[in-house]
Order: structure tokens, then sequence, then C-alpha cells
């Protein structure tokens, strides 16, 4: 089969073919019918992320996967050939939590082996590109919404960043209720996006301080929560200083150059809070594609590509120009 493979210590990438996998006890094969291509996945292709559980060797990457069972290994029950199938990012193991496509073989191949704990089914009015996606462009603003932050209804939130992920943060906080949602982005296509699809105001931030512009906006308070989707050290100082007393600043956006904080003792006095937020557990896969698949919440026009395997790369440099301003590109093998 072929398979889009990085060298963990080399660097290189590329597509070649490998032999088709066949699955362990406990896992099951799966046939890839669309796998999204992240920010992450060029973190890894950069040098700039390795998964804790696999540092050398080669690794196919992708982790946001949908597709249908092909073969099921032993000790696997509830699980036939042919069923629709998302996988959830992440899975428990001796030694931790295991990420597919970062710590154990993912999904920009032809085919995937997972363990079937992860699987999640798919209902049949969603497209496989919409479902692939579920699982972290999605999955993870909605736990870092609910979960990590905790948003209430009612509560006023900056998300700085509106891209793959930022933009389904949008739309899930005017799902919870927060208010106002206020954008933060360079890119024009980006702010208008976030207007059209629940923001009530976007600001951008090379034009006006964006914090001085947040507090305007909240008679001189701050918001009660802000999020970082972008992993910039300067935006992670920018949520303090836009974020309430007591407020929380959400780090999720993934940042490998230090942060210095020039007066801690603001933090203090402040009672603020800061917040990592990685991925999300398996529990919140199956309850969004219901959402979806009860129209309470719509990520189709997330879907900005398709793009066959063997033009993977294609699809890297799209992401990295930010051709067209995309959300989610997707890898079709």
């Amino acid at each position: 089969m072929l398979a889009a493979r990085l060298n963990l210590d080399t660097g290189e990438f590329g597509v070649k073919d490998v032999p088709v996998p066949n699955p362990d006890p406990g896992w099951v094969r799966v046939k890839v019918r669309a796998c999204g291509v992240c920010l992450t996945d060029l973190h890894m292709i950069g040098g700039h992320l390795r998964g804790p559980h696999r540092q050398t060797g080669e690794l196919t990457l992708g982790h946001e996967i949908a597709g249908e069972v092909d073969s099921i290994g032993s000790d696997v029950e509830g699980w036939n050939v042919g069923d629709r199938v998302a996988i959830s990012l992440l899975h428990n193991q001796a030694d931790g939590e295991h990420t597919v496509g970062v710590d154990f073989d993912g999904g920009w191949a032809e085919y995937v082996v997972v363990p079937a704990i992860t699987l999640v089914e798919i209902p049949d009015s969603l497209p496989f590109d919409v479902a692939s996606i579920v699982p972290d462009a999605v999955s993870t603003p909605w736990a870092a919404i609910t979960q990590t932050a905790a948003v209430k209804a009612g509560e006023s939130v900056a998300v700085w960043g509106v891209g793959g992920v930022g933009t389904h943060a949008i739309q899930i906080l005017r799902f919870v209720g927060a208010a106002p949602i206020i954008a933060v982005d360079p890119l024009p296509e980006a702010r208008e996006r976030a207007l059209r699809l629940g923001a009530d105001y976007a600001i951008d931030p090379r034009a006006e301080n964006a914090v001085e512009t947040i507090k305007r906006l909240t008679k001189g308070v701050g918001v009660n929560v802000a999020f970082d989707f972008v992993g910039i050290s300067a935006v992670e100082l920018e949520l303090l200083q836009a974020t309430a007393p007591f407020g929380r600043t959400i780090w999720v956006g993934a940042n490998a150059q230090p942060f210095t904080l020039e007066a801690p003792g603001m933090l203090l006095f402040m009672r603020q809070q800061i917040r990592g937020h990685y991925a999300s557990g398996p529990e919140a896969v199956p309850d969004l594609l219901d959402l979806l698949a009860l129209d309470r919440l719509d990520f189709s026009e997330s879907i900005s590509g398709h793009y066959p395997l063997t033009d993977v790369t294609d699809a890297i440099e799209h992401l990295q120009s930010k051709k067209g301003n995309p959300v989610r590109l997707v890898i079709v093998p």
C-alpha cells in the first residue's frame, strides 16, 4: 500500500510503498477514506514536535481519520467489516497516552491499524471527510471550551487564531452560549469567516491594539476566558493582559519557544489562571458526531480541499502558505 512516511531520525518525508499492516489482538485494520492535514503534522515534518513514545524510525503521519473497518483482530467484539468509523486521537497504554499518527502509524495511508477501543461509529448521514476532522480539529476545541476552560453561558471570550481549530472554537462557543465572542486574527478572510460563523467582533491585531480593543468591548474589564490557538509567546502574554480578574487563559496552540512573564506578581493579584490543553479524550467524539447528525452543529464548510495521497506534499504546501485561507484540507487515499 501507499503511505506518507516521516523518518524521525533524518527528517526525510515522502510517499512510499509499505506492507499492508495486520491487526494484533484487540486491534482492527481500517481502510482510510479521509484523513485531515493538521499543523501538528507540519510541526512533525519540520522537526519541532515528536511523540513521547516514538522518537526514532519511520512513522506514517495523519491523525484525523475516518474510514471503514477492513479486518478485525482477535479479542475484538462489536465491530463488523464495512462499519463506518472515525478514530479517536488518544488511547491509554501501560506507559501513558498514545496518539495515532504521532506515537504510532497514522492515516496518511491506504490502511491503518488502531486499537478497537478508539473506533467510533459514524452516522450514515455524515460524509467521511467531515467525520474525519472531528477527532482533533473539532473535539480539541470542544474539550478546551467545555472541559479545560469550563465556559459558561454568558461568559465573555476572546479567541486568538481563527484557522483550522479556532474556526471551530468560534462555532462551539456560540453553541454553548458565550457572549460576547471576540476573534483576533491578522487575515481578513479569517475575520470575515469568524463573524459569519458566530463571533460578535473581529480584531485585526496589525491595525489596532488587540488588548485595548478587548478591554473597550468589555467595559474595561477584559474577558472571562482567552484562548490561544496560535502558539506564539507574544500572543500568550496578550491573553493574560486581556483577561479579567479571576479569568482563565487557555493555551492550545503548540509553542516550542520560552514564555517569560515579566511581572509574575500580577498573576497573583489578578487571581488569573493559565491552563494548558491538549487534544481530547475519546468520549467527546461520539457526542460531536451525534450533534452533527442532528444538525446542531455544521462543519461542512470547514472542508477546504481534497488531495489524493500521492499529492500530500501539495496539501502541506497549501496549508503552509495559507493559500485560500483553508480551514481543513483532507487526504483521500
